[in-house]
């Protein structure tokens, strides 16, 4: 695979995996299933990781962090929630114990790179969250501090803070708008882009159809109307009806013989801007397959502008939620 930048010491191949299915809320994934996905990951040349503490109360940080004893050189990128209330005092003292805690579930004495994660608005805009940040980087507890988000208006206010390393966003076929004004201004601040979700919950795949279920325990059943949280995490924001017909749709506009989803994430690659992409995987032949999509030709400036339309015009009137 080819190597993108992400930030000031981190070069890598440009899939990387989703670790968010390894922890809760996509079914469950057995420690011997997760262990075979992960070595089918850094077989086939995948460096960079990305979990949360949040991914089963810190399974799916252990399980990373017991195979980054196996592979000393990957890299994992975790994130923290912790600080959720903008008027809390201890926010800085939760957001410390949480990385301490993170580090320990890594087994690391320095985390790679720490995210908040989706923490609310007015957090992300209290200066106090940044400090401390900047803190547990001096501390040596962290590298570096980025942000995952969930609307571009968070992503363009994290930009403007000294010491960003990277945004984390949903970019996918289905959520395009990213690419107005906060790809150029990521790109333009030299701040690194993670895209996750890139097949929107596997809707993308092309491989669901009206029949098909989802486990009690996964969030493709119990969020699909943000019943637990942004329902734009779920199918992209979209109704699962929606979702497939639109599916039927990209695959028609996208050309070639590959699998959707991998021509889906050859699209998302085709940006310079996205510094990796982070497709999640409950098999380990789905990581394979997501790997491959690096291998497809790019696709031309033609099919760009298509998708582009056919999004503006059929999907984002339907996409709920903030974005």
């Amino acid at each position: 695979m080819r190597k993108r930048h992400l930030c000031d010491g981190i070069d890598i191949p440009e899939v990387g995996l989703g670790c968010w299915q390894l922890g809760a809320d996509w079914g469950e994934v057995a420690d011997s299933e997760a262990q075979a996905i992960l070595d089918q990951a850094y077989a086939d040349g995948v460096r960079l990781f990305d979990t949360a503490a949040g991914y089963g109360v810190g399974r799916s940080e252990r399980l990373l962090g017991a195979f980054k004893q196996q592979h000393p050189d990957i890299v994992i990128i975790t994130k923290s929630g912790v600080w959720r209330d903008p008027a809390d005092p201890e926010g800085a003292r939760k957001l410390r114990e949480g990385a301490l805690q993170s580090r320990e579930n890594l087994g690391v004495e320095t985390i790679d790179l720490l995210q908040l994660h989706c923490v609310p608005t007015p957090v992300m805009a209290d200066d106090r969250v940044w400090e401390a940040l900047a803190a547990l980087r001096d501390e040596g507890i962290i590298s570096r501090f980025g942000a995952s988000v969930e609307t571009i208006d968070e992503g363009l206010m994290c930009l403007q803070r000294a010491g960003l390393a990277s945004l984390q966003i949903i970019f996918n076929c289905f959520r395009q708008r990213p690419l107005d004004r906060l790809l150029p201004e990521a790109a333009r601040a030299g701040v690194g882009i993670i895209v996750r979700l890139p097949l929107a919950s596997g809707l993308l795949s092309g491989k669901f159809g009206a029949s098909t279920a989802f486990a009690e325990n996964d969030h493709r059943n119990y969020n699909r109307d943000g019943a637990a949280f942004n329902v734009g995490e779920t199918f992209a924001g979209l109704t699962f009806s929606d979702g497939l017909r639109l599916t039927a749709d990209c695959d028609a506009i996208l050309p070639g013989a590959a699998p959707l989803a991998q021509r889906a994430i050859r699209w998302i690659l085709g940006h310079e801007a996205v510094s990796v992409v982070i497709p999640g995987a409950s098999k380990p032949e789905q990581v394979a397959s997501n790997v491959a999509a690096a291998a497809l030709p790019a696709f031309s400036a033609t099919v760009h502008e298509d998708l582009r339309s056919w999004c503006t015009s059929e999907v984002d009137p339907l996409i709920r939620g903030v974005y």
